[in-house]
């Protein structure tokens, strides 16, 4: 791996987890604004899981447009 390549798949890897913790955070929040009652089991619960599927969509779709832009 060159250089190059490992600073597109660092910076790759830093833009999909912001974007999944932002979503796991997002979802927190909805929890919270909603007003029901639901049990921080159930909160932390549902924002692993929306961290991890957002991680699975984000993935292979921020990491071929981060190198196709640092790469060349």
């Amino acid at each position: 791996m060159t250089e190059l390549e490992a600073k597109a798949t660092r910076q790759a890897a830093v833009i999909y987890t912001g974007i999944s913790l932002g979503m796991a955070l997002f979802f927190l929040a909805l929890t919270f604004l909603t007003g029901k009652t639901y049990t921080p089991v159930a909160r932390v619960g549902g924002a692993v899981w929306v961290f991890i599927l957002t991680m699975i969509v984000t993935m292979p779709i921020v990491i071929p447009a981060v190198k196709n832009r640092v790469m060349g």
